[in-house]
């Protein structure tokens, strides 16, 4: 729910540099040369998209892309008033949850006509991020990616106790299920736990809440039900791994914006983390363990993950809106979503475009066959709301007490409903 970098990646803990941020509103050059701006906030993606731009150039000889890398936090500033004010990048990412803060305002170009000139069909990528950049009928975003979530573990740690880490785990309000069991056994008093517990919505409780049966939202732009019996069932659940059964440490350690709930993981001190498969280029270079990957444990209505899509959306009042729609279509065709995937950047929203993100992975040891089965099986968007980005870091303060103790978590559950359906 924060919307900072550091928690929209579990905690990657990544500072992004600023690099070629210019005019977004270049002319065409001599002999009807265009050059597009594209603006992202993942340096480390930067390096994939300039083979992507190669081709896409090749194709398309009289158009150039700059790409502007901008910090996670300046990058929504500044887009913020550049499309206020009528000057923005010609193509930007954009998550679900920013996405309806900038959907009934005009500045997001529709692109059905445009993906259906290019010979593509929306219904060829995952269900779940064409929903997400839907506006009022108009699809509003190209789906780029998939961040799935699924259940990273320390191998060192759970060869240690003798574990053989099951196929499925599972989960239930009262602690039953083998997800406690194994828990328990990787958790050594307040050394070493066997799980982290912690507020962050997109890999943690909003997970809890659907496997249970339960919602956070009745649908996209509705109404919040945080309190809804089975809602509250599974943020009980993720109290009780803290302060009952004692397998995760307390919000006095975990509790964003200063908690260091990723950095335990990377330290060994955490068996078992759940992450968005994003973290996993972030996560490598810090650990000194082997990472397993398995998937998120299943609840009684079965197991229900968070899909994170991101969309690449064209600027509605671009200069250059016959090149730029070429950039956009070009993003969403299987070459360029499977040189993202085969370079391990992503998970391609194209349907069936995973394999080379796997096998980008299985080289390094890392089999990421969960995230993949977990996408192909039952998802949950992310809250789609007007205004959310506002209200969702008051929610987060209020999800904060969750892992404190102190206030009952069907006060605590009321209050983000309240926050979540004020107008």
């Amino acid at each position: 729910m924060s919307l900072s970098r550091r928690t929209f990646l579990i905690g990657a803990g990544s500072v992004l540099a600023l690099a070629g941020c210019g005019s977004s509103q270049d002319k065409a050059g001599s002999g009807g040369k265009v050059e597009l701006v594209y603006r992202l906030w993942d340096e480390q993606q930067e390096v994939g998209y300039k083979a992507v731009f190669a081709e896409f150039t090749k194709e398309n000889p009289n158009i150039t892309v700059r790409m502007e890398v901008l910090p996670w936090d300046q990058y929504w500033t500044k887009l913020t008033t550049e499309l206020a004010s009528g000057k923005a990048p010609d193509v930007f990412w954009l998550t679900v949850d920013y996405f309806p803060d900038f959907a009934g305002k005009g500045v997001l170009a529709p692109l059905d006509d445009l993906i259906s000139k290019a010979g593509l069909k929306l219904d060829a990528y995952h269900p779940n991020v064409v929903q997400s950049y839907k506006f009022e009928g108009k699809q509003l975003g190209m789906p780029k990616d998939m961040g799935i979530v699924g259940l990273l573990y320390n191998k060192t740690l759970v060869e240690k106790a003798g574990i053989t880490m099951p196929s499925e785990l599972t989960w239930a309000p009262d602690g039953s299920g083998s997800f406690l069991e194994v828990a328990r056994k990787l958790t050594v008093g307040d050394k070493q736990w066997g799980f982290c517990s912690w507020n962050h919505s997109q890999t943690q409780w909003l997970n809890w809440i659907a496997s249970n049966g339960g919602h956070a939202m009745d649908k996209p732009y509705g109404t919040f039900d945080f309190a809804g019996d089975k809602s509250v069932e599974a943020l009980q659940f993720a109290r009780d791994l803290v302060f009952k059964w004692k397998v995760s440490p307390d919000g006095t350690r975990t509790n964003p914006p200063t908690g260091q709930a990723t950095e335990m993981f990377y330290r060994g001190e955490v068996a078992m983390f759940p992450a968005n498969n994003a973290l996993l280029p972030f996560a490598l270079p810090e650990v000194k363990f082997p990472i397993g990957v398995t998937a998120m444990p299943a609840g009684p209505a079965g197991r229900t993950v968070v899909i994170n899509g991101l969309a690449e959306t064209m600027f509605a009042k671009t200069k250059h809106p016959d090149e730029a729609g070429k950039l956009v279509t070009f993003l969403g065709s299987e070459k360029a979503q499977r040189l993202m995937g085969d370079a391990g950047y992503v998970i391609p929203a194209l349907n069936g475009a995973g394999a080379g993100y796997q096998a980008y992975w299985k080289k390094k040891d890392i089999d990421v066959q969960p995230f993949i089965d977990s996408a192909a099986g039952s998802t949950v968007n992310l809250p789609i709301a007007e205004g959310w980005t506002a209200k969702s870091p008051e929610i987060n303060k209020t999800v904060n007490d969750l892992y404190l103790n102190k206030v009952g978590v069907a006060d605590i559950a009321a209050s983000m409903d309240k926050i979540g359906n004020e107008k």
